[in-house]
């Protein structure tokens, strides 16, 4: 899509003053004068109410996300569509109708499930969303990804309270399931002939925390390969020596791949690559051997023996190389084994590119992005590969431009452990 030299500008301003208005967020609310630390009590409260919803995986309170996410837009005057591509996982869409609205839109996805806790393992309640002396709001959720749904609409709160209109029309997807693979949602909407009608030309989804001050930006993630190794061999006493059993061809699958891992992770211990650039390798399981009551048989060679691999792949990885070394190396049929692929996820799209988006000037969505965080105050780290998954695959492998974004500086990362938290102050500056 070719962009005039004033359509430009209108677009760059409608951009910025969506997405990252230059509202200034003091650090501590308190400071703030009564009006102000009024309305920052009440956007507190407002994200506190929505972590206080257990969408924990494996039964997530969907309904209840969904009325509070529906509450918030009646409130803000947003249209609202609920979608239930499966049963009993309802999708939430809203809209912000632009002005002009032949233009392609911009969609701003999360999800509202979050992964399981080990509450006694907490030191506040996961659901509590309590608020310590130093401002940190411990939930589940709070990194993962509840702070950037809420931050969406606390944007378009604070856009429309200064009279802002957008050109573009705004849409805002509330997705079920990202943390058990995003196939009942993001993947769903993305093939359907709902968002073919959106006519979306860029997408913002989640990203990391950052420990240090500058915010983090991710324009690509690694695809996930789930491999499953099977050797086959003769049985045999445990006392007895012989080649090719399976227990021993299982071995020396595991030592080559091991040895595959040790190289791709000393790029990153020398600081060559960032993790996201380099090949995952680790094993989830082995299962071998026969069982008794009480443990195994233990002078019994097996006759099968299984590894399970769980390999994240860039999209600047040769998938063919990778692929051959899997065949030849690591599973070869001469020695009696066979590979399955649990998920294979494509580092293609498909129109045969690397599944990324471009993250330099090419890209004038990158290029206001890069300038919105700046006029808010803030400084982006260079660009990274996400090291794990997203839904933003979904959009990426559409051929649609998509940025991972959270923007949460000064931050632990802290998602998916115990004690998640995320301080108040730095969710006030995130909706800037």
């Amino acid at each position: 899509m070719e962009i005039g030299s004033s359509f430009k500008t209108l677009f760059h301003f409608c951009f910025l003053s969506l997405l990252f208005s230059s509202f200034t967020a003091a650090q501590n609310p308190s400071s703030l004068s009564s009006s102000s630390s009024s309305a920052a009590a009440a956007i507190i409260s407002r994200f506190q109410q929505y972590l206080q919803i257990n969408t924990a995986q494996p039964n997530p309170k969907y309904y209840e996300a969904a009325d509070f996410i529906l509450s918030q837009a009646k409130d803000l005057s947003l249209e609202s569509q609920t979608i239930e591509f499966v049963k009993n996982k309802p999708l939430i869409l809203l809209k912000w109708p632009g002005k002009d609205p032949n233009l392609p839109s911009v969609l701003l996805n999360s999800h509202t499930d979050v992964v399981p806790v080990e509450s006694h393992k907490w030191n506040y309640p996961p659901f509590g969303a309590h608020i310590d002396s130093h401002g940190n709001i411990y939930a589940r959720g709070s990194q993962d990804m509840k702070c950037v749904g809420s931050q969406y609409l606390e944007a378009i709160r604070k856009l429309k309270e200064s009279g802002f209109e957008p050109i573009r029309t705004i849409y805002l997807s509330f997705v079920p399931d990202e943390e058990i693979g995003g196939h009942d949602g993001a993947e769903k909407l993305a093939e359907s002939d709902v968002f073919q009608k959106m006519n979306v030309a860029f997408v913002l989804d989640e990203g990391l925390a950052s420990p240090g001050e500058k915010y983090r930006a991710f324009y690509a993630e690694r695809s996930p390969m789930w491999l499953v190794i099977k050797a086959k061999g003769a049985p045999g006493h445990g006392a007895k020596l012989y080649d090719n059993s399976a227990m021993e061809n299982l071995l020396k699958s595991i030592e080559s791949i091991r040895r595959f891992r040790a190289s791709q992770f000393d790029m990153v211990k020398a600081g060559l690559r960032a993790e996201g650039e380099v090949v995952s390798v680790n094993m989830a399981f082995l299962k071998a051997g026969t069982q008794t009551p009480t443990g195994f048989v233990m002078n019994l060679q097996p006759s099968e023996a299984e590894a399970g691999f769980d390999i994240r792949v860039p999209p600047t990885a040769d998938q063919e190389a990778l692929d051959r070394r899997i065949t030849e190396e690591w599973a070869p049929a001469a020695r009696n084994m066979t590979f399955e692929f649990k998920q294979k996820v494509p580092v293609l799209d498909k129109h045969g590119k690397p599944v990324l988006t471009a993250a330099d000037s090419s890209n004038p969505w990158w290029v206001l992005l890069e300038e919105a965080v700046r006029n808010a105050d803030g400084q982006l780290e260079k660009p990274e590969i996400f090291p794990a998954s997203t839904d933003a695959r979904y959009f990426r492998q559409m051929g649609l431009p998509a940025i991972g974004f959270s923007p949460m500086a000064n931050t632990p990362i802290l998602l998916h452990d115990h004690n998640e938290f995320l301080n108040q102050a730095e969710y006030l500056k995130g909706i800037d």
